[in-house]
């Protein structure tokens, strides 16, 4: 509880500040699941997520680095398009997509329709690479 509490302050608080980038997708009923994610250092953390099938995931990002970065959550042949494609630089339009700019606080949602597991990643030249990828194991 103390998390959500902390999460939902953080995110008010950047909302008041103008830094929050938001994309939406139609929720499955009942309020999303918040899951709060820290960029530091290049890494996602936790890397590891998990949901129930059906479950509408807000996601609050938290980036402390010093450098930009995004979020894409989708199965791998988003992540090969996002990474070998020539997907925009800057997202927020896109559910599960946001661009995160050097320390900010940026929200998005994503339904996890089916079981298994749904990778999500930076794609910025060199980050994936690097290896600035998670997975959300959806049971």
């Amino acid at each position: 509880m103390t998390r959500l509490v902390v999460a939902l302050a953080a995110a008010l608080v950047a909302v008041g500040a103008g830094l929050v980038a938001v994309s939406t997708a139609a929720s499955g009923g009942g309020q999303p699941k918040v899951v709060v994610l820290t960029v530091n250092r290049s890494r996602f953390e936790p890397p590891v997520v998990r949901v129930r099938r059906g479950t509408t995931v807000r996601f609050v990002v938290h980036n402390t680095d010093p450098i930009d970065h995004e979020l894409v959550v989708g199965p791998r042949a988003v992540q090969d398009q996002h990474e070998h494609g020539t997907e925009a630089s800057h997202h927020g339009d896109v559910a599960g997509q946001m661009s995160l700019p050097a320390g900010t606080v940026a929200v998005t949602t994503y339904r996890f329709g089916s079981a298994g597991q749904v990778p999500f990643a930076c794609h910025l030249p060199g980050h994936w690479a690097y290896g600035m990828s998670g997975v959300v194991t959806v049971s």
